[in-house]
């Protein structure tokens, strides 16, 4: 079940694929319905795991671009009140921030 929680803290697969950058894992999940903005227990959705936890490199910002293009909220904030994009800028993803 794409939107069953897997993790300890309370996340879903999507989530999981998107930090650890499997960017066709994440389409697949994307494409079986899994929820784009679920939030877990430290308020990160995909999107923000996938700035925040990724390297930067070619498959997180690939990650990112699938979330964004399948309709992920990029304004939704972590607890400190930042979003993906504010996220990006600061690492300096400048692809990530688009």
């Amino acid at each position: 079940d794409p939107r069953a929680i897997t993790s300890p803290y309370d996340g879903t697969a999507l989530i999981a694929a998107a930090h650890l950058g499997h960017d066709e894992v994440v389409r697949a999940l994307i494409e079986a319905g899994a929820p784009l903005d679920h939030v877990n227990n430290l308020g990160w959705t995909a999107l923000i795991e996938a700035v925040v936890l990724g390297d930067g490199g070619p498959r997180h910002v690939a990650c990112a671009r699938a979330l964004v293009e399948a309709g992920a909220n990029r304004e939704i904030p972590d607890r400190n009140g930042r979003t993906a994009v504010q996220l990006a800028r600061v690492r300096g993803d400048g692809e990530g921030s688009r």
